[in-house]
Order: structure tokens, then C-alpha cells, then sequence
């Protein structure tokens, strides 16, 4: 989704007189730039809150005595409504808990819907009290897309006194998918300080801020992938397949309507090459490579694992074309889930509707010892494009194992 598709999605919301709306994004500048063009189009006032620095804005509030949520809640609720107002409360989330906070949250919400008055909290994961999920309502903020970047850097460029050629600008902007608005101008401000201007020459800086990325997140690894499919002894029928495949993410098979490969489940013994072939298909497609731990997805606090899972799921999108490797999803998705009040079955329905209905280039490359443990509709047709079969090597491809790490070790 671009911004301006979900500046559409706030227009109508506040239009509506939808009185609580929390923007999930940890993009505070973003969502207060976006939500100022908002403003405009509306004839509103942007007013913006946190509990330093109270109400701030073109409006007669005293910031220090706004300080506290309560006061801040009040104040709107006063407020004239000949001044229609949207209000952007920063960490409000952490107030939630307070019971009369919670309490004026709702009543706030039955007031407002007689004003053109409009609270927006801003925060990223959070699982609101069971009291007031029915009274908020939710609107992501994804990461910028392919044209939010490109206006994004070409006005860096621009401001900086080197515009980019069209091709240049479209090598960046595919670069720095899946980062947010904040580590693409830090990408940029470190290009500028080295060089003076941006290039294809900052590519590996993007490359280098998507690592750290990664690492931060608490559920995606990025991993290296240095060989090929070349690199795999045997496993011919699996070869043939992907090279195939791989022809169906060009821009020709766009052009002819094809459908995106969806990805492949291996399966068999430990130590027949799952982990290597799942690298290998990411180094021969010129593709990064995200490891999956599904144990990592699953919390102790209510609710923290589904957030996970959508932080799984958007953080792969962001990143496409990659590919997302599962690493042993048979025991992460094997058991019967009845242990754990069903987070494994919430959590197993999220990834299975997404590997479903999932339009981004996002190869999924689950790994599995065997089939006996997995749920039944995680093989059915649609979720995977094909299941493999990787077993001990016959005596041809046992051979041609030796021969490459006889290559590899012989001298000259």
C-alpha cells in the first residue's frame, strides 16, 4: 500500500467521525507528516501530544498543564467544535492500562462522534486491554513502497545537488525496499558525507542497514548464501524445477500475466542438503535470504505472538523479492496446539492465509524431517508449489557429492 492509498484510508476515517483510530507504526514521523497532509485536505488542525512536552501546535493549550493523559483526554473533549482538530497522541499505549484512562477513552468515544474532533494513537506493538479493543479502531501504516521510495530519494537527491538518472534511482529505490522513511535518509546522509551525492555505489549501505534490520527484529534472521544450486551433488529433478521457476519473477513473465512461484516444501532425513539447497536457491536467484525459527514466533504475553507473526509477514514483504526460509517447520507446527490456550492454531491460520493469498515475490522455503507431525491443510495445494523429497543419496548422486568436494579441495 502507498501512502497516498493510505492517506485515502485516513481521509475516509476521519470523515466518517471514526473517533479513535490507532495507527500501528513505530514510524512517529511519518505517520505525523502524513497525517498533516491529512489535515489540510480536511480543513483540521493537527495537534500532537506526548507526555513531555503536553499539546503542541497551532492551538491555544497550555503544554506543560497537558502533560497528563487525563488533562490531554479533557482538553479534547472541551474542545470547541468550530475548530475541527486531529489530535496525534505519541505513546498514549502505555497509559491504557490505568483504568481511568481507559474509562475516559470511552466515554471520549462516545462524545466525539457528535464533533469532527478525531483522536489518533501512534505506536507499534501493543495488545490494548480487552475493554477497549472494541472502541478503537485500527489502520496499519505499512513500510513505504516502491514509489513512496522513489519520491523519497529523488528529493534527496535533488536537495543535495545531484539529481539521479531514472536508472540509478530505480536500482535505489528496489535496494532500500523493506526499510523505513528514517534508515533510508541515514543510508542517504552517510552516502552524502562519503561522497557528496548518491549512487549504485550505496548499495551495499543498503544492503548493510537491511542486516541490521533483521538483526534487530526478534523473529527473522538474514543469512549468507555464497553457492549456488552448482554447489548441490545430485538432486537434479529439484534443479531442473528451480531454474525454471526462477524465469516466473522477470518483468516478461509479469507482462504475461504469469503467477508468482509460491515456494516448496523439503522433506527428509537430517544432513541430505534441506539447509544447503534452501541458501543455494537464494545465492542462484540473486535474492536475500531470511531464516525463519518457528519457535521464535511464539511469546508468553497474550496476543505477542500473533503480533510476531505480523511482524514476520510484513517485515518478508518489505524485503521481497527475497526468500523466507522456514527452518523446520514440523516442530514448530507439529503439535496438536491444545497445551497452549490455541496460540499455535492462531498462529498457524495467520501464516497459512498469508503463503494463500501472499502477492508479493516472497519465495517461502519450508524445511521439515518429516510429514507425519504437520497439519493437513499446511499440504494442501495452494500453500506450496511442490513438495520434495530428499533422501539418502543413490550411488549416481554420491558420486557427484565427491566430485565437487574433490574440486573444491584439488590443488591448481
Amino acid at each position: 500500500m502507498s501512502s497516498a492509498s493510505w492517506g485515502h484510508q485516513i481521509d475516509l476515517l476521519v470523515r466518517a467521525r471514526t473517533p479513535l483510530i490507532w495507527v500501528r507504526s513505530n514510524e512517529e514521523a511519518r505517520v505525523e507528516s502524513l497525517l498533516g497532509e491529512a489535515a489540510q485536505r480536511l480543513a483540521r488542525q493537527l495537534v500532537c501530544w506526548n507526555f513531555i512536552d503536553g499539546i503542541s501546535g497551532p492551538v491555544n493549550a497550555d503544554g506543560q498543564g497537558s502533560r497528563q493523559p487525563m488533562a490531554m483526554l479533557q482538553w479534547l473533549q472541551q474542545r470547541d467544535a468550530g475548530s475541527p482538530t486531529l489530535l496525534l497522541a505519541k505513546d498514549f499505549h502505555r497509559f491504557c492500562d490505568d483504568p481511568g484512562v481507559a474509562r475516559m477513552l470511552r466515554n471520549l468515544e462516545a462524545s466525539l462522534r457528535s464533533t469532527p474532533h478525531t483522536l489518533v494513537l501512534c505506536c507499534g506493538q501493543w495488545t490494548p486491554p480487552g475493554d477497549l479493543e472494541e472502541s478503537l479502531t485500527l489502520l496499519d501504516l505499512p513500510l513505504p513502497d516502491n514509489n513512496d521510495l522513489r519520491r523519497l530519494i529523488s528529493s534527496i537527491g535533488t536537495s543535495s545537488g545531484s539529481p539521479l538518472p531514472a536508472p540509478v534511482l530505480d536500482e535505489l529505490a528496489q535496494a532500500c525496499s523493506g526499510l523505513s522513511e528514517m534508515r533510508v535518509r541515514q543510508v542517504a546522509a552517510r552516502a552524502l558525507a562519503r561522497r557528496g551525492q548518491l549512487g549504485s555505489e550505496d548499495l551495499q549501505d543498503v544492503l548493510d542497514e537491511k542486516r541490521q534490520t533483521i538483526a534487530r527484529s526478534e523473529v527473522l534472521e538474514f543469512c549468507r548464501s555464497d553457492a549456488g544450486t552448482e554447489a548441490i551433488g545430485g538432486l537434479d529433478g529439484l534443479k531442473t524445477w528451480l531454474n525454471q521457476r526462477h524465469r516466473a519473477f522477470s518483468e516478461d513473465a509479469r507482462r504475461f500475466g504469469l503467477p508468482l512461484p509460491r515456494g516448496v516444501l523439503l522433506v527428509g532425513p537430517q544432513g541430505t542438503g534441506k539447509s544447503l539447497t534452501a541458501k543455494a536457491i537464494a545465492c542462484s536467484w540473486s535474492m536475500p535470504l531470511l531464516r525463519l525459527d518457528v519457535g521464535r514466533l511464539f511469546a508468553g504475553l497474550v496476543g505477542a505472538s500473533e503480533a510476531r507473526t505480523r511482524e514476520m509477514i510484513q517485515r518478508a514483504e518489505a524485503m521481497a523479492p527475497c526468500v523466507l526460509w522456514i527452518d523446520e517447520i514440523d516442530k514448530g507446527f507439529g503439535g496438536d496446539g491444545r497445551s497452549d490456550g490455541g496460540t499455535t492454531q492462531r498462529v498457524l491460520a495467520n501464516v497459512l492465509t498469508w503463503m494463500a493469498e501472499k502477492q508479493s515475490p516472497v519465495f517461502v522455503v519450508a524445511t521439515a524431517n518429516g510429514v507425519e507431525k504437520l497439519p493437513p491443510e499446511l499440504l494442501r495445494k495452494g500453500r506450496f508449489d511442490e513438495i520434495f523429497m530428499l533422501d539418502l543419496p543413490s550411488s549416481a548422486e554420491r558420486h557427484s557429492i565427491l566430485e565437487l568436494h574433490l574440486e573444491r579441495r584439488r590443488p591448481g
